[in-house]
């Protein structure tokens, strides 16, 4: 479903920093394993796997069919994790110019009143027949205070209650922890229909529960086959960590030999929300006491134009990390003019996936003699089932990657900081 291709990454290690770093992660994985390390208390995203609850999967397929056929609008309010995996399965997996099922809108996930005001004034904003947008509300938030996402829902549940009266509390549903927080008090107070993030499940892993499965099931999206595809996983990965444990030796030998950014990049854009959620899970899991690689995202070709100078020729500092569909479900096929005047005809015959593909092959090829190590996650089609599997890979590569650097990879102490200063300013008592 997916496997790593590290030989060219290899290149750049002595076969000495290979088997040290190599020895470490192994270690690491075993820590894991037998749950010997910080934060093992939040392994429950390996839990679920380990023992799937398919009466949860069944209710999520039965509300998002339910969303799926009534609404017009479907707004995710949250913020990290409580949306970018949401994001990065159903951009990747929905069609890009639907012509039915919800529009899914994002929002709680910045501060901008600017936004706001003007998702509000597109929601009031009939549909072309003169008939009003039918719009439902996915709050997810574990504590409820987290400023961005709870001033967005506060507003936009307002403005729920205003248009929808009595019939708001069946449009809005609200995922939090099973007790205490603030979200909790709101349920209670207005009879919302209220789901479940585990306890022991910390938000960058959580697309797999339902902070991520309800968006994605109101999206048409096959959650059984996303989840089922992780359980593959996670049931293969048990048996044989071979590619997933080489994979993280190179990258971690890389960055103990002075490497300090991981650019994930793909040549398909549906897959650039992926590396946003990949870009969390990393940094948020990394980036403790002065460690960690620096994650960064790019779209290609498009940002070959823009950070391509960067990337070739650039301070010799960076790694890069391809998210590959192995086999791509299109062929738009180009062909020929009389007049050839945009010099294209040698192109024709050819669909534009080929094209596509050697685009990526040149560009894998022109980085690496540039200097750059570059990883090619292989992912086989571009279906539930194996971005359910790579959803998976990538969170087990990240704990060992994380213990490996002795850190808690389930943590964020640092992302406090700014809460705490911002408070300060707005005047907020401690």
């Amino acid at each position: 479903m997916i496997t790593i291709e590290t030989k060219r990454a290899r290149t750049f290690l002595s076969d000495e920093e290979y088997n040290l770093a190599a020895g470490v992660i192994n270690d690491s994985s075993e820590q894991l394993d037998k749950r010997t390390g910080k934060g093992t208390e939040w392994l429950g995203w390996q839990d679920i796997l380990r023992e799937p609850n398919d009466a949860l999967l069944e209710n999520m397929e039965s509300i998002g069919t339910e969303i799926h056929k009534t609404a017009d609008v479907f707004i995710v309010c949250g913020i990290g994790g409580s949306y970018l995996g949401a994001r990065a399965v159903i951009e990747a997996l929905s069609p890009e110019f639907a012509d039915r099922g919800p529009e899914i809108i994002y929002t709680g996930h910045h501060i901008s009143g600017r936004y706001l005001q003007r998702l509000i004034a597109y929601l009031d904003k009939p549909k072309a027949d003169g008939s009003p947008k039918q719009v439902y509300l996915n709050v997810i938030s574990k504590s409820g205070t987290t400023m961005e996402t709870a001033i967005a829902f506060r507003i936009l549940r307002k403005w729920m209650h205003d248009r929808y009266s009595e019939d708001a509390v069946s449009r809005i549903f609200c995922t939090t922890s099973k007790d205490g927080g603030a979200l909790n008090k709101i349920i209670r107070a207005h009879g919302y229909r209220k789901f479940i993030l585990p306890d022991d499940v910390g938000g960058r892993f959580s697309v797999l529960t339902p902070v991520g499965l309800l968006p994605i099931a109101a999206a048409g999206i096959d959650v059984k086959s996303l989840f089922y595809g992780a359980v593959a996983c996670y049931r293969k990965l048990e048996e044989d960590r071979g590619n997933l444990l080489d994979y993280v030796s190179t990258r971690f030998a890389l960055y103990k030999n002075g490497y300090a950014i991981d650019l994930i990049a793909s040549f398909e854009p549906a897959l650039v929300s992926m590396g946003g959620w990949l870009q969390q899970l990393y940094g948020e899991s990394e980036g403790k006491n002065g460690q960690g690689l620096f994650p960064a995202v790019a779209q290609y070709s498009t940002d070959l134009h823009s950070l391509g100078q960067m990337v070739q020729d650039g301070k010799r500092n960076i790694m890069e990390t391809f998210l590959h569909i192995q086999r791509p479900e299109t062929s738009l096929t180009l062909s020929a003019e009389s007049k050839d005047y945009d010099g294209l005809n040698y192109l024709s015959g050819k669909t534009m996936e080929e094209v596509n593909e050697k685009a990526f092959q040149g560009t894998v090829q022109a980085h690496g003699e540039g200097g750059v190590p570059v990883f090619i996650a292989r992912i086989d089609e571009q279906n539930a089932e194996c971005i359910g599997h790579a959803i998976y890979y990538f969170e087990l590569a990240t704990a060992i990657f994380v213990y490996s650097l002795g850190e808690n990879p389930f943590d964020q102490p640092g992302v406090e900081a700014y809460k705490k200063a911002m408070f300060r300013l707005l005047g907020k008592e401690e």
